[in-house]
């Protein structure tokens, strides 16, 4: 993966694109600048699955599934658009991990000077993926896992994959996972449980919250992700196979990080279209007052392959009368 991968459209579209989303209707919280610019989707053209991005200072990482030979390959961007790569954030797994199947992993900063990775990864003596945890003293690493042993890990349930940490406004520490039940033809369940405070080891109980159990969503749901607004808390997830265009988002509202949750009866929010298929395994970037969603997405006609494989795809979410939509997949957006 080398030089930049980005291109803006052409500013004149601005106009034509802000007219087309603003119309009469319920109240959206969604504000576009006068000097607003056109950038064009996907923003990350290689084989990027499962993108999650932090902003640190005045740069955003991102990191994603292995590609290219790297465990978790990681970019940078100044503005969410424009994409260079920096390198590999976990050059060395752990002792108890086999290479190849680093999937999904996910940061966060916990103090100026520490931050931390979750990841899915091959467990030797299980056979099954699971989830590890590393450290480190800079955004872009390089993360160390000193464990010798995964964190969590469920093979009687399939294993346990897409780790997505969340602080909650009390600031306390949870982990979101899915057990991989698809994998051996059990459900798929949502999980919860906190961390302690360095974010290292689990405490309490593990709650699960949500399976499948919707048509659109096949036999499997999986990606979560927790976040508030307004007070109250979203589960999104995606669900369905992800190698085919039936693959969506969807969310649920959570009373608190243990549930219980409900599903939104208008699910999925985000679906495959003319322009990219298989949209799904998401993360909520703010900027500017606005809140973007970040997810992958296969080129129309090329689910399943590698080249050029899960393409990052940026949109607008958008809240209407305190609900979740997504303006996508757009190729097009006014910034």
């Amino acid at each position: 993966m080398t030089g930049r991968l980005f291109r803006r459209g052409a500013a004149a579209l601005a106009v034509a694109l802000l007219a087309a989303g603003c119309g009469g209707g319920p109240t959206t919280e969604s504000s576009t600048p006068k000097d607003a610019n056109v950038f064009t989707n996907p923003v990350v053209r290689t084989d990027a699955p499962d993108p999650q991005a932090i902003r640190v200072g005045d740069t955003w990482y991102l990191f994603h599934t292995n590609a290219g030979g790297q465990n978790v390959p990681v970019l940078t961007s100044p503005d969410l658009v424009e994409w260079t790569p920096a390198g590999d954030a976990l050059p060395e797994l752990p002792d108890w991990a086999d290479a190849g199947k680093t999937w999904a992993p996910e940061a966060i900063q916990l103090a100026p000077d520490r931050f931390a990775l979750y990841y899915t990864v091959a467990d030797r003596a299980s056979g099954r993926q699971c989830l590890g945890r590393a450290v480190a003293s800079a955004p872009l690493g390089p993360y160390a896992d000193d464990s010798d042993k995964p964190l969590v890990c469920q093979p009687d349930l399939g294993g346990s994959i897409d780790a997505s940490p969340f602080r909650d406004t009390d600031g306390s520490l949870w982990l979101l996972w899915k057990n991989d039940g698809n994998a051996i033809g059990v459900d798929t369940w949502l999980w919860s449980q906190r961390l302690s405070p360095d974010g290292l080891t689990l405490t309490g109980p593990a709650t699960k919250l949500l399976k499948q159990t919707e048509p659109w969503e096949g036999t499997l749901i999986e990606g979560p992700f927790f976040h508030r607004h307004d007070g109250k808390l979203f589960l999104f997830f995606a669900a369905n196979a992800y190698d085919k265009d039936t693959y969506a988002e969807g969310y649920a509202v959570c009373e608190g990080p243990t549930g219980p949750c409900v599903k939104a009866p208008e699910n999925p929010i985000l679906k495959s279209n003319d322009v990219a298929t298989g949209p799904g395994h998401a993360s909520i970037v703010e900027q500017d007052g606005r809140t973007w969603l970040l997810y992958h997405a296969w080129p129309p006609g090329q689910e399943g392959t590698t080249d050029p494989g899960r393409q990052v795809w940026l949109n607008e979410l958008v809240w209407t009368d305190g609900k979740p939509s997504v303006r996508g997949p757009l190729t097009q957006v006014t910034r």
